[in-house]
């Protein structure tokens, strides 16, 4: 089948969807591949590899697109790109499903099927498609360099000439995929850290990083696919009490927590932050849903009497080279998945494809 990726048109995107790589193997496993000019050059994917590779270079969105069976890219296309896509076809992207009626809307007018990549089901043999857990990490990781970059102290202990100076303080909200990479690289950086998670499961997870796991006393919230559920406002009230205890003392905080299709748990309170000493710094990764400080702007930085609260958006594309190889290979594994005999076979009652697909033959699915 002939595939398709196209150019990010959101400024701050900076991945793409199929990296080189990826691409070569669709090639040799007999697939057509055309790549919109200029696709990956902010993902250190220029266009030469990708001829290398074996893919041919379309000269815009609409010339690449032209008779594809399936497209992909990162972000969700914009009412022009939706309009380019062939009607029948596939596309295969982040779609947001909460908030994008209107594209699901236009695909449907052009009988597209539409799969959202975070959709994918959490079992095991999804596991090689599940791009909200490799962009998670990449997120997790570049949370702990946001923080330590404005933070005004040295993250580890340091004994100099000049004196003893004493490690930061760093504190993880949410210990999923994100925040274990935080715990991890704030600890290479030589911080003191603790974390909490509601979930039972994660306290072991955190002290096998070497962490301090607080909050042992909370009521578990655990939801299903070991995601964490909404707390109800006894435990939420019990989470805050814990909290606010630990977070006076903080350096850094970073927080993770989220919950799939929901706003962000508001975890931290203007209270808490008032807590903590000037200099202080809180890395927010739910910005983009609500944000777990009550103080957190999605895109800005807030100063609430010299502490920093930081709302970090699209964090995975600050780092766009790994973000794409990773996600890349989620993309293959799912096309190849698709794929049968060369050619694209979408099986609803397969739990994968069912699960991902938002529309189908001009009708909406999962819209629950």
């Amino acid at each position: 089948m002939k595939i398709a990726v196209l150019k990010e048109s959101v400024p701050s995107e900076a991945r793409v969807a199929l990296v080189p790589e990826s691409v070569g193997r669709l090639v040799k496993a007999g697939h057509a591949l055309a790549i919109e000019r200029g696709a990956g050059v902010r993902a250190a994917a220029p266009d030469a590899a990708y001829e290398a590779a074996g893919a041919t270079i379309g000269a815009d969105a609409g010339s690449t697109a032209s008779g594809a069976e399936l497209i992909v890219k990162v972000q969700r296309p914009t009412a022009a790109e939706a309009g380019l896509l062939p009607e029948g076809a596939a596309i295969l992207c982040y779609l947001s499903p909460s908030n994008a009626a209107e594209t699901l809307a236009l695909l449907n007018q052009r009988r597209i099927t539409a799969f959202a990549l975070e959709l994918v089901p959490r079992i095991t043999r999804a596991q090689s498609m599940d791009a909200l857990s490799s962009q998670a990490t990449v997120a997790g990781y570049k949370a702990a360099l946001i923080g330590a970059n404005a933070l005004g102290k040295f993250l580890p202990m340091l004994t100099t000439a000049a004196g003893s100076v004493p490690p930061a303080k760093t504190f993880v909200l949410g210990a999923g995929v994100a925040g274990l990479q935080a715990i991890a690289t704030a600890r290479r950086l030589g911080a003191v850290v603790s974390a909490f998670d509601v979930r039972p499961a994660a306290r072991e997870q955190i002290q096998s990083l070497g962490a301090t796991a607080i909050g042992g006393d909370v009521a578990a919230a655990e939801g299903t696919g070991g995601y964490a559920r909404e707390q109800t406002a006894e435990e939420k009230a019990k989470t805050q009490e814990v909290l606010a205890n630990h977070f006076k003392d903080q350096d850094l905080v970073i927080t993770t927590a989220a919950i799939p299709g929901k706003p962000a748990p508001r975890l931290i309170t203007r209270a808490m932050v008032e807590s903590m000493r000037p200099g202080a710094v809180i890395v927010d990764l739910a910005a983009e849903s609500g944000g777990n400080c009550e103080l957190t702007r999605a895109g800005e930085t807030v100063d609430h009497n010299g502490v920093h609260i930081i709302g970090p958006v699209n964090v995975p594309a600050m780092l766009p080279a790994h973000a794409s190889q990773m996600l890349s290979r989620n993309v293959l594994t799912f096309v190849q998945h698709l794929s049968k005999e060369g050619a694209i076979n979408i099986d609803l009652n397969d739990e994968i494809t069912g699960a991902m697909a938002m529309t189908h033959d001009g009708a909406l699915r999962n819209s629950k």
